[in-house]
């Protein structure tokens, strides 16, 4: 059966052993002994599972945003050299604005 991380995570020690037992893998070598936060990676790592979900953003042009932001940093700091307050608290609801707009659109 494949498994999830999550799946993984979800179990209890004997059932993450029992799945252990049934794997010939280097990395599982005494699963008796080893507790939960080392059998997990273990287990993870003898079936090929991401021990972590990748984010995406969907739905925006994510590497636009991000040259508009270098842009804006460059910005930002020569306002912050001319010490332009103004300027500057404009500069950083934008991008801060950006930021959230890539936050928000990451699944």
């Amino acid at each position: 059966m494949a498994y999830t991380y999550e799946e993984l995570k979800g179990k209890t020690v004997a059932d993450l052993r029992d799945i252990a037992k049934e794997l010939t893998a280097p990395e599982v070598q005494g699963f008796s002994q080893m507790n939960k936060d080392h059998l997990l990676p273990a287990l993870c790592h003898a079936l090929g599972i991401d021990m972590h979900e990748h984010h995406t953003a969907h739905g925006i042009d994510k590497a636009g945003i991000k040259a508009k932001l270098r842009a804006l940093k460059q910005q930002r700091d020569a306002a912050l050299d001319q010490h332009d307050s103004a300027s500057l608290k404009s500069i950083r609801r934008q991008i801060h604005h950006f930021n959230r707009q890539i936050r928000s659109h990451v699944s």
